[in-house]
């Protein structure tokens, strides 16, 4: 069979891994390629979507738009084109499939779920968009009573033809608007998680987010919501579900409201499946979050230094800005998706009794500060450099003891970093080197 992949990142390697056994490979992708494998051929270049015709199959990476390979060739070329996910819900010995999506706080709630299942003594793959391909998750010989967790974006989703039978959707905001051609899209591609659900499955939503609720409505399945009975929601200073209380909110290592929306998110899927308390309280009490969410790198002299790289939208800077009580000089810009501000300037003014200086930097910081200049917010400092250890000691030139610098862009990394990654570890190691 002539297969072509489409798309060579992590999920294109794990797809050539797949399907490479008495099938002839092409590679296609518009960037030069390093460690391309011997046997496959490759078509690189502005035309890598054109001519798809001549192959049987199509395996769209996540990053490329379904739409541009279709308008690169003809409509019927759409029923060649499958992913790796796709595949993977396809062929996958369980049907005890978990998939988390939302716009925020997706790897968080995956990451509990799968620890609160363990707790109990389930076998639990955790992949997805959190960094294990969905194919690569079958070497670890999947049994049919094991559970997989998958965290799904939208890039994974928007023509996704299955849906796990726990389907869960976290808080929802505008996003991706450089890839998607409309919040519609964006939504459309969310509710595939639950499209495809039958009578027996779950669809577990945020009861505060009506967008999270209406992509959650299209499931024929049991509907639940969090932070709100029948799902996990707080009491005063307790978590509950079903009238039996799960844990203390002292019991949280996570900083922040929305990781309490997302342990209640974590907490609900698990009681459908378990109902073991202890197990669940044991996984939030030893769970500390994970790199570039908010993550405390170090104290020096006083002054705490927060990476919080993975906010790379509006709403999850305001989240941090919220989260941290303390006196703080906030690191904000990066690539700008020209998404609207309004929210991200107007929680910096309401806060701005506690954040002692904005730092703009990106691509992002002339139009963040026009926006700031537009509700008479002049606390900032426009920052041309591109070096991180540069601006985390412009950071601390300010900053006095009690004080908190919080990386938290609320933008993508791609304008001064190859990705949210090494923009965190940029980070850390400047405050190391401090």
């Amino acid at each position: 069979m002539k297969i072509a992949i489409i798309g060579y990142g992590i999920q294109g390697q794990s797809s050539y891994n797949y399907w490479n056994k008495d099938n002839e490979i092409t590679i296609c992708d518009k960037n030069d390629l390093e460690n391309i494998p011997s046997d496959a051929k490759v078509k690189i270049g502005d035309d890598y979507l054109k001519n798809l015709d001549e192959y049987d199959l199509i395996i769209r990476s996540p990053s490329v738009y379904p739409e541009d390979i279709i308008q690169a060739n003809n409509e019927s070329i759409i029923g060649k084109i499958t992913t790796n996910t796709n595949e993977f819900f396809k062929v996958c010995p369980t049907k005890n499939i978990i998939g988390v999506t939302g716009t925020k706080g997706k790897g968080t709630t995956s990451t509990l779920i799968t620890k609160m299942l363990e707790k109990d003594g389930k076998i639990v793959h955790l992949g997805g968009n959190i960094g294990i391909p969905p194919l690569e998750l079958l070497r670890n010989n999947i049994k049919n009573n094991d559970w997989v967790v998958l965290e799904l974006a939208n890039f994974q989703l928007i023509d996704l033809k299955y849906s796990p039978h726990i389907g869960v959707c976290l808080m929802i905001a505008e996003e991706h608007l450089d890839w998607h051609k409309s919040i519609d899209d964006y939504l459309k591609a969310k509710k595939q998680l639950f499209a495809h659900q039958k009578v027996k499955d779950i669809a577990i939503y945020y009861a505060d987010n009506p967008l999270s609720k209406e992509i959650a409505e299209l499931s024929l399945g049991q509907k639940i919501p969090y932070f709100k009975s029948p799902g996990a929601h707080q009491i005063g200073g307790d978590i509950y579900i079903e009238d039996i209380k799960i844990c203390d909110i002292h019991d949280i290592k996570l900083l922040g409201n929305h990781n309490r929306e997302n342990i209640c998110a974590a907490i609900t899927a698990v009681w459908e499946i378990t109902k073991n308390q202890q197990a669940i309280v044991e996984a939030i009490r030893e769970f500390t979050g994970l790199a570039n969410r908010l993550e405390l790198v170090r104290t020096i002299n006083r002054v705490s230094f927060y990476n919080d790289s993975f906010a790379s939208a509006p709403d999850a800077a305001i989240a941090s800005i919220r989260t941290i009580t303390t006196n703080k000089i906030m690191i904000i810009g990066g690539f700008d998706r020209n998404l609207n501000l309004d929210n991200l300037v107007n929680a910096i003014k309401e806060n701005s009794q506690t954040i002692k200086k904005v730092l703009l930097i990106g691509q992002s910081r002339i139009r963040v500060a026009a926006f700031l200049d537009n509700i008479y917010y002049n606390n900032y400092k426009i920052l041309e450099s591109k070096n991180m250890e540069e601006i985390v000691k412009e950071a601390n030139a300010i900053a006095q003891p009690g004080d908190s610098i919080v990386l938290s862009p609320g933008f993508p990394s791609f304008d001064m970093f190859k990705n949210f990654e090494q923009r965190g570890e940029e980070f850390k190691q400047a405050v190391i080197n401090l």
